[in-house]
């Protein structure tokens, strides 16, 4: 098991005096933006995704403190959680926006079958660091609420609405988790 530190971070990483960049998801976004994000759902895009975005961004986003990702202009964050069996400490990039005081972030896994490994890691330990700041994680299970977010999600990431497109065929149910300032 990890150690507990004083700032309840259990070794996840001293929290930096940092600011998470705020993503607005009413933002007018650029074409450059959009075709970014149409390039992430092709066949190649999801082989990156995959095979080299998913091991490389956490060390990219560590490495520069948030700034640098294979996401391009997306909004990507370090998701430094617990993990749900072995209490180690783990890192994800995941895509975020802002809604209020709080981050959403959104297990899609491209809309595969299974959830993502952290969404785990979340449920068994919510107290986590995203972006260097120390957040807890609640999972978002009023569907009114679920459909507010998937409108501001889409408005981000519209391949959201394909992935939730996917999932519905397998049975799953992609989940929303916001996180609230510690």
């Amino acid at each position: 098991m990890a150690e507990r530190r004083a700032d309840g971070t259990a070794g996840l990483g001293r929290p930096r005096e940092q600011k998470l960049p705020h993503v607005d998801p009413h933002k007018r976004r650029s074409r450059f933006y959009f075709a970014v994000a149409r390039l992430s759902a092709t066949r190649f895009g999801a082989w990156f995704s995959i095979n080299v975005a998913w091991k490389l961004d956490p060390f990219l986003l560590k490495l520069t403190g948030g700034r640098l990702s294979t996401a391009g202009p997306l909004a990507v964050g370090l998701l430094e959680s617990r993990g749900a069996r072995t209490g180690l400490p783990r890192h994800n990039a995941t895509l975020y926006f802002h809604d209020g005081d709080r981050v959403t972030i959104i297990a899609s896994k491209r809309g595969l079958p299974e959830n993502p490994a952290w969404y785990y890691n979340l449920r068994a330990h919510p107290d986590i660091v995203y972006g260097g700041i120390p957040f807890r994680a609640e999972l978002v299970e009023d569907e009114s609420e679920r459909q507010r977010l998937w409108a501001l999600g889409d408005r981000v990431f519209p391949e959201y609405a394909d992935y939730r497109e996917r999932v519905g065929s397998a049975g799953r149910v992609i989940p929303i988790f916001q996180l609230r300032p510690r």
